[in-house]
């Protein structure tokens, strides 16, 4: 992943530190049972919110986040 500082227009500090990608693929696990996919989908969900808990910023929203990961993972 590559991350990427954003300034204030005075560029006197950073705001946040932006994560462009490339994002972690979940399709290799949509032939797991559907229980281990909803286990996997959690588990991206929750990396996802300690990333932004530490102040880091995704480019991907949230809503195409969720919709990229469902299908990835077939659920």
């Amino acid at each position: 992943m590559t991350a990427t500082n954003l300034t204030h227009p005075a560029g006197m500090r950073p705001v946040a530190q932006v994560i462009v990608g490339p994002w972690p693929s979940y399709a290799q696990f949509k032939n797991l049972p559907e229980r281990a996919r909803w286990v996997l989908y959690g588990s991206a969900k929750a990396y996802r919110d300690a990333l932004e808990l530490q102040g880091l910023a995704m480019t991907e929203s949230y809503d195409a986040f969720i919709k990229r990961v469902t299908q990835e993972l077939d659920i």
